[in-house]
């Protein structure tokens, strides 16, 4: 809980007093950072018992992402700029955007971009809720036993990080790209 509050300490600080200039000198470590978010549970849950089964199978998994923020930085920031100059904040947005602001066309992409996301979203939630069961010393067999704990468990962390998404997640877009502009 302690670490929990210093991640919406750290998150209420940065939303409120953070500059631009700042911000500006922050940006080259969001891909990095972006990049071990990335490989945490992922790792841990995912690649780990891959290997152990097919080998070095799972290094595409982690080549990949190295590669676009290696090799593909000029698409990533071609991309950048036409979001920011067609105001975009979403996948969906930004594809509907480029075949002719297409309503149609952005609830499918956003449709199949949840269906996508969804098992890795389930992995990142299982992969708490085991972390903080072997962190508060729970027995594993009495989570497994009482089924309902665990599921008790990932729903409290689902409506934790809900929380935090709604309080310092993507509510400011607009209002940071009007300061921009004022500057």
């Amino acid at each position: 809980l302690l670490y929990v509050t210093a991640l919406f300490g750290v998150a209420w600080a940065g939303d409120r007093y953070v500059s631009q200039a700042q911000w500006a000198r922050a940006t080259p470590l969001i891909y990095p950072l972006s990049l071990a978010v990335y490989c945490t549970s992922w790792t841990f849950f995912g690649s780990v018992g891959l290997s152990a089964t097919t080998g070095y199978s799972f290094i595409p998994v982690y080549i990949g992402p190295v590669l676009m923020m290696t090799l593909g930085l000029p698409l990533l920031m071609r991309i950048v700029r036409i979001a920011k100059s067609q105001n975009v904040t979403s996948v969906a947005d930004f594809i509907a955007s480029r075949y002719g602001k297409s309503s149609a066309l952005g609830a499918v992409v956003t449709i199949v971009a949840v269906i996508g996301t969804l098992p890795y979203i389930a992995l990142q939630l299982k992969a708490i809720a085991v972390s903080f069961t072997i962190v508060t010393g729970a027995s594993a067999d009495a989570t497994a036993s009482a089924s309902g704990a665990h599921s008790s468990t990932a729903l409290l962390i689902t409506l934790g990080l809900f929380a935090f998404a709604v309080l310092f997640g993507t509510r400011h877009v607009d209002a940071t790209e009007h300061q921009r502009g004022l500057m």
